[in-house]
């Protein structure tokens, strides 16, 4: 397949596929990046209907792993998934969505004005702020201490940041218009399966559910469940 390795910016990108005016862009999750197993299926059955697929690594993450000096936080994340936008307004009339886990709920920020035609979400972060508040509990931490020390690592791997918390609670998700299916493994310990239906239900999303599925879609029975549902979406 043919493929295009260019940078947005500061941004690395990937365009798969040979020219079409119709374009899916790509928002990894956590520890993934722009070339992943799954980005590469999309890429690989979009390819089969002459739609291309652009997609970038995330700060923090592939080709940006090094760079701490530009957090994978919510507001820079936002941010970046502007400038994909951009880019891909002045290069495709039609514009399509594929976003995982985290990356579901940053484009449920960056793109809840913008002009989708589809949106497809795989295992998909709906409530970020429950899982903020649950790391907190966990660690005993209070936000009276987040705000006054700003960050707080936990033994969990993760940092609890005070900017980050308080962005999630004053950008609550109250509209999402584009045309939406989801993926979710009944396993998924990330988000309940009370919460993607709720979230579903109140945007009118299409949910296929899988009960041996986790939130990291990585086996071979995942993956082949996975491909399955690509079909099914993108007759």
């Amino acid at each position: 397949m043919r493929t295009l390795q260019f940078r947005l910016g500061a941004i690395p990108a990937v365009v798969w596929g040979a020219p079409s005016d119709t374009v899916y862009l790509a928002v990894h999750g956590n520890l993934s990046n722009k070339e992943d197993t799954v980005i590469r299926m999309l890429a690989e059955r979009l390819n089969t209907k002459d739609i291309q697929l652009l997609s970038f690594d995330l700060p923090e993450h592939g080709e940006r792993r090094q760079d701490t000096a530009y957090l994978c936080k919510v507001q820079n994340c936002v941010a970046d998934l502007g400038q994909v936008m951009a880019y891909a307004r002045q290069h495709w009339r039609r514009i399509n969505l594929w976003a995982c886990s985290m990356g579901a709920y940053f484009s449920l920020l960056a793109y809840r004005d913008q002009p989708l035609d589809r949106a497809l979400f795989l295992s998909p972060v709906v409530d970020m702020q429950s899982i903020i508040e649950n790391l907190m509990r966990w660690s005993g931490t209070t936000e009276e201490k987040l705000k006054t020390e700003q960050e707080i690592p936990t033994e969990f791997g993760q940092t609890l940041y005070w900017d980050y918390y308080t962005y999630v609670k004053d950008h609550p998700v109250t509209v999402w218009n584009p045309q939406t299916q989801i993926l979710y493994g009944r396993q998924d310990t990330m988000q309940t399966e009370e919460m993607i239906r709720t979230f579903s239900n109140r945007f009118s999303c299409g949910l296929t559910v899988l009960d041996d599925a986790e939130h990291f879609f990585h086996t071979e029975q995942q993956l082949a469940q996975y491909e399955s549902w690509l079909n099914d979406v993108l007759t």
